[in-house]
């Protein structure tokens, strides 16, 4: 059975197709495109013109895929979309690209939610098998854990992502969005010296990040007028922007490990698994790693091929989805901002 999955929740558009063979095993990935809409350095990526990318660029990629994955219109069997969470306009356009392929070559649709094709993709790609999941991108923080055909959320950001965290603050020093904000403060970081003091705010499962970013934004201000102005934070020596990056990273996953491994005492499990674009980061999976082998557990994380939005986990939950006889009518196949991940019953695990 093949499927064809279209993501475009945020800035980067995804068309991948994934095959599940008939007498069980391994999916086999067959294709995985994706292009990336890249505003200027200071500046995110807004709503309108992220919609226009993904329509214009939706084509061009979807045959892309299917020339890569050497398959006809005939072979697929479904076609699968990202339904929410995300950015309002960016989700349309690819829900009405959804709706015309559907209609063109006459195949079901099937309505994924975002957050449940991350975890999928990664327990596939990693072979995790009951994991507790770190859910970490630039719209969305959650501690996520399955139990009862849901995958329950035992903890979350109570303000701001991470990830949109270190965008934000990408865009206050005015670097890159080139490929992505968020690596290019972990480039930056790996040259920083000094962790200086910033907000630590964690409450129970539940963690802030809105007055750590306004904090390191304060510290950028100063810095920016006077390159000295920061030399009083640790005496006789210049603070300088990678000291910055490197204190804002340290601070952000310091808390996430923390809230991670109490909802691992919690669940009793000894996996970890980090999916989502922030789960690149060499550092946040070293981090992670080194509280998982104090416990005695393991992380589990994947590349950027699939921690970063790709179509590839959307094909990859909805062909799960189908299998089990759900589809999405073509009146039902909306899209919504807001799609929180144990909002969908996970009717493909017991």
């Amino acid at each position: 059975m093949i499927g064809i999955g279209l993501e475009g929740s945020a800035n980067k558009l995804g068309v991948g197709l994934i095959l599940h063979p008939p007498k069980g095993g391994p999916a086999q990935i067959l294709s995985n495109i994706r292009h990336t809409f890249v505003s200027p350095p200071g500046e995110g990526f807004l709503p309108k013109d992220t919609a226009r990318h993904h329509r214009s660029w939706v084509v061009e990629l979807v045959k892309a895929a299917l020339r890569e994955a050497g398959v006809t219109i005939d072979d697929v069997d479904c076609i699968c979309y990202t339904k929410g969470p995300g950015m309002g306009a960016p989700l349309q356009s690819v829900a009405l690209s959804a709706r015309m392929l559907s209609l063109l070559w006459r195949k079901p649709l099937v309505a994924v939610n975002h957050c449940v094709g991350h975890i999928e993709m990664g327990r596939e790609i990693t072979g995790a098998e009951n994991p507790v999941v770190l859910y970490v991108s630039g719209g969305n923080t959650q501690v996520i854990a399955y139990a009862s055909q849901r995958y329950r959320i035992f903890g979350e950001t109570l303000d701001i992502a991470v990830g949109n965290c270190l965008d934000r603050f990408a865009r206050t020093l005015n670097i890159s969005n080139d490929p992505a904000p968020g690596y290019n403060i972990e480039q930056m970081a790996k040259a920083g010296r000094y962790l200086l003091d910033l907000p630590y705010a964690v409450k129970g499962m539940d963690c802030s990040f809105s007055g750590i970013l306004a904090s390191i934004d304060a510290l950028a201000g100063r810095l920016e007028q006077d390159p000295t102005g920061c030399e009083n934070i640790v005496p006789g020596e210049v603070i300088t922007r990678e000291d910055l990056c490197f204190s804002l990273q340290e601070t952000v996953f310091a808390m996430l490990v923390e809230i991670t491994e109490r909802a691992m005492a919690h669940v009793g499990s000894s996996q970890v698994l980090i999916v989502g674009g922030v789960g690149c980061n060499e550092r946040l999976q070293t981090m992670m790693g080194q509280m998982a082998k104090d416990r005695g557990g393991s992380v589990f994380a994947t590349d950027e091929r699939f921690c970063i939005d790709n179509g590839i986990m959307i094909a990859h939950a909805g062909l799960l989805s189908y299998k089990t006889g759900l589809s999405t009518s073509l009146e039902d196949s909306t899209c919504t901002q807001r799609f929180r991940t144990d909002e969908v019953f996970v009717k493909w695990r017991k």
